[in-house]
C-alpha cells in the first residue's frame, strides 16, 4: 500500500529521521481472528533487544500503537530517549522533550476510551473556525488495524512530544497545514 499523495512529502529525505521510518512501514496490517501478522510481533522483538526489556507482546489483537511508535523510534536512533514500558501510549509523553508547538515529526499522545493512542504528526486542518474542532493528521499504528494517516481531534491531545536533537533540528520540522477532509477518528483500537 503507497501513501496517499497528498502526504507523498513525508517520505523525502529531509523529513525527520521518525518519519522516514514510520512511512517505510505505511500499509502493514494486523491478522483478522486469532492469526498474528509475523512483522508486527516482531516489532517487539526488536524493541526488546534494543532496550534490554520483556514487553510480553504475543499478539496483533492487543494494541499495537505504542508498539509501532517504539520500533520507529529504534529504527530512527531515539532509543535512548524512550519509555521502558513502549506499549502503553501515554507513557510516550515522557519521551524526549516537550514540543513548544506541534509540528511535522513530533510524537504525539491522545486521549482514548478506555486508554490512550499515539502517533505521529504529519499535518494539521488548515481551516478551522472552531480550535477545538480543528484536527491533526497522525501517522500511526493500529489505526483500523492498520499502519494509516488518520485526523484526530486536537481537544484530544495531551501532549506533543520531539526528540532531543543531538547535532540541529530539522528545518522540516515546523507545522504543516492540509484542507480539512476526511473522516474524524473517535476511536482508534
Amino acid at each position: 500500500m503507497s501513501i496517499p499523495k497528498k502526504y507523498s512529502y513525508i517520505a523525502d529525505t529531509d523529513a525527520p529521521s521518525l518519519i522516514r521510518q514510520a512511512a517505510r512501514l505505511y500499509g502493514v496490517k494486523e491478522k483478522a481472528g486469532a492469526a498474528n501478522n509475523p512483522a508486527i510481533l516482531a516489532w517487539a522483538k526488536e524493541i526488546e533487544e534494543a532496550l534490554g526489556v520483556k514487553l510480553g507482546y504475543n499478539a496483533d489483537s492487543i494494541p499495537w500503537c505504542g508498539l509501532f511508535a517504539g520500533v520507529v523510534a529504534v529504527r530512527a536512533g531515539w532509543k535512548d530517549q524512550m519509555t521502558k514500558a513502549p506499549l502503553w501510549a501515554r507513557n510516550w509523553n515522557t519521551f524526549g522533550q516537550k514540543s513548544p508547538k506541534p509540528s511535522f515529526g513530533d510524537i504525539l499522545v491522545f486521549t482514548r476510551n478506555g486508554g490512550g493512542h499515539v502517533g505521529f504528526y504529519v499535518a494539521e486542518d488548515s481551516t478551522c473556525y472552531h480550535e477545538d474542532s480543528a484536527c491533526y493528521h497522525v501517522l500511526g499504528g493500529n489505526q483500523g488495524d492498520a499502519v494509516s494517516i488518520i485526523r484526530v481531534e486536537k481537544s484530544r491531545l495531551l501532549g506533543a512530544r520531539r526528540p532531543q536533537w543531538r547535532i540541529a533540528e530539522p528545518v522540516s520540522v515546523r507545522p504543516i497545514r492540509m484542507l480539512a477532509t476526511g473522516k474524524i477518528s473517535t476511536n482508534e483500537a
